[in-house]
């Protein structure tokens, strides 16, 4: 995800039985070039544990670069093969790497000559299937670790169906761990494209948006993760335009279309908490009294222990 997966967002699905979490997409170039970059793209702490990196990157350079730059700060890099947006693509980052595998084996193989940590790709499938069987092909030949599998291609849109068996194509010709993605809104859905191409995982975003409680078997997101992230948010400091968003992404499918146009209108932290308070009784005081003190994050350009 672009933005939306930054440290108080990981920190709360870990909470509703996530088992890795990822950073949003980060630009390879920018991270390893800037340090103003780097600190506002990527912080961390002791409980932000496993983590995976997630890179976009048009060349092995700047990925290797980057990955040697974070690697002792995660558990994992990951190279993005598959966002569909438009930029990304003018950029020949994102999805646009799935026409050209030579130049994604050739950052996996830069990348694993300088870190020690696992390198993984996240990648869409072709139109044609025996294309994305050699682009996994030529990805294993170099020692990728693991792959995640969006089962569609870079044109299809979110609301076509996904492809089992372009997901299951992936696994059957791989050696490494697979990973499905793509319409993954509710434990059932994870459980029903597991059985139907024997992936060894699910990994999900919008369904996860919507609702971060998802993988603890919630069907709609429950009060009390929402009190959980205004809690966390606030204590990390996180900044209004990405908490509103998180907000109305878990309020989605519960508030009343003319509750939603009121709440889509708030526009800084304090609106948005009163709008809470008054509506759903949030009590953050309270909240806090019960629970236990956590780590402070820590901005990349702190030594960390792992």
């Amino acid at each position: 995800m672009v933005r939306y997966s930054k440290l108080p967002f990981r920190e709360l699905v870990r909470r509703y039985n996530c088992d890795i979490v990822y950073t949003p997409m980060i630009l390879a170039s920018v991270f390893s070039a800037s340090q103003y970059s780097r600190e506002c793209e990527f912080s961390t702490n002791d409980l932000d544990d496993p983590v995976v990196i997630q890179f976009a990157a048009s060349n092995g350079v700047d990925l290797a670069n980057a990955a040697e730059l974070a690697a002792p700060y995660v558990s994992g890099i990951d190279i993005n093969c598959g966002c569909p947006q438009k930029w990304a693509i003018q950029e020949k980052i994102g999805s646009h790497l799935m026409s050209d595998p030579e130049t994604v084996r050739d950052m996996i193989r830069q990348t694993k000559a300088r870190v020690s940590v696992p390198c993984s790709i996240k990648i869409r499938i072709h139109r044609d299937l025996r294309e994305t069987e050699e682009f996994v092909k030529r990805a294993l030949s170099v020692g990728v670790d693991f792959i995640t599998v969006h089962g569609r291609t870079r044109r299809q849109k979110s609301t076509e169906p996904v492809n089992l068996e372009g997901m299951k194509l992936v696994k059957e010709v791989s050696t490494v761990p697979v990973l499905a993605n793509g319409d993954v809104f509710c434990v059932k859905d994870a459980d029903d494209i597991v059985a139907a191409t024997g992936v060894d995982g699910t990994m999900s975003a919008r369904g996860i948006l919507e609702n971060p409680a998802l993988f603890a078997g919630y069907d709609v997101t429950p009060w009390e993760c929402i009190e959980d992230y205004v809690d966390i948010a606030l204590s990390y400091g996180t900044n209004a335009f990405i908490f509103h968003h998180h907000l109305m992404s878990m309020f989605e499918h519960t508030m009343s279309n003319a509750e939603r146009r009121t709440f889509n209108s708030l526009t800084s932290v304090p609106s948005i908490l009163d709008h809470l308070e008054e509506h759903y009784g949030l009590n953050i005081a309270e909240k806090r009294a019960r629970r236990p003190l956590r780590p402070l994050a820590k901005p990349f350009s702190q030594p960390l222990q792992k």
